[in-house]
């Protein structure tokens, strides 16, 4: 499990001006606060910090708290390896009111009586939702169609049915009870809607329900026990310390460590000739040179790896 320390990464002290993209190699784990969305707090690091390359691996609804994982610097080309990581969520849900938002900020469409609702009724349908389901997101939803985001075209009036999409859920645990509320552990894939759960457990139930409160507590290694407070972070001159280098933060990726002529290799874009093939079923590798350092994301292709990304430490 992570924790608060000094972590080693690819850096140099800090300077009185902008950090260069070259000078930063890794990740923050902030504890998003609430109201802010995840653009905000990387418009903020970028601002506060002075990193002119930032970007975020995995965004969090405003009203939503918890694990937002910061990429600083050549970190960013590998927010797509953070973004697909395992979640894990503490989600607040409402019975007996739905509304057009999913959530607590949405117009109420529907609302019925759910003192009848216990937690044995509950408990009964959550099997249903654990798994691999289909799962239709909500109108308001970051989601693109034809370039437009579902949100926008929903606030235009215009006509938004998302297409189910399959997700997977593989834990779904009930840790409080308090009528007409209740919390659920959940551990799922990325791309789970928790607003959508909370939107169907309702239906289900036929009395509707929205998601109350949300946080996130776990994205992949990383997890609010390591989290970071954002003013906190903004206000520390060390905190280039709690950079988290990719090899920590991508540990759930196999890792194969090269000799220097194969390193010179993917270099130039060419494939490792040493290197053993991949193994079955093996898509993603990363590539570290004899100091340890990252140098490269590989990918297997005709049973070879090839350099997908190529990383330059100076």
């Amino acid at each position: 499990m992570l924790r608060r320390g000094r972590w080693l990464c690819w850096c140099r002290p800090p300077n009185r001006g902008s950090v260069s993209l070259s000078e930063v190699f890794g990740f923050l784990n902030i504890d998003k606060p609430h109201g802010l969305t995840s653009h905000d707090v990387v418009g903020k690091i970028r601002r506060g910090l002075r990193v002119k390359k930032v970007g975020h691996a995995g965004t969090l609804d405003p009203l939503a708290t918890g694990v937002l994982v910061i990429c600083l610097g050549a970190a960013t080309r590998l927010s797509e390896y953070m973004m697909h990581t395992r979640k894990r969520y503490s989600a607040r849900v409402r019975l007996g009111q739905a509304t057009t938002t999913y959530d607590g900020e949405g117009e109420i469409t529907t609302q019925a009586d759910a003192d009848h609702i216990d937690q044995a009724a509950v408990l009964a349908l959550l099997p249903r939702f654990t798994g691999d389901i289909e799962q239709v997101p909500p109108i308001y939803s970051a989601i693109k169609r034809d370039g437009k985001k579902l949100y926008e075209m929903a606030r235009a009036g215009e006509d938004v049915t998302p297409a189910p999409r399959p997700v997977t859920i593989h834990e779904l645990t009930i840790t409080a009870w308090r009528p007409p509320h209740f919390t659920l552990d959940v551990v799922c894939e990325a791309g789970t809607y928790i607003r959508s759960l909370a939107h169907d457990i309702g239906a289900a139930l036929e009395v509707g329900a929205h998601l109350a409160d949300l946080r996130r507590v776990a994205s992949g290694a990383l997890t609010t026990e390591s989290a970071l407070d954002l003013n906190e972070i903004l206000e520390n001159p060390d905190w280039m310390h709690s950079i988290i280098p990719p090899d920590v933060a991508l540990d759930h990726i196999p890792a194969l460590h090269l000799d220097d002529g194969d390193i010179a290799h993917i270099a130039h874009g060419r494939r490792p000739q040493s290197t053993p093939p991949p193994v079955a079923g093996a898509t993603v590798a990363r590539a570290h040179d004899a100091d340890g350092r990252l140098r490269a994301i590989l990918r297997a292709e005709g049973g070879a790896w090839r350099p997908h990304k190529v990383f330059h430490p100076e």
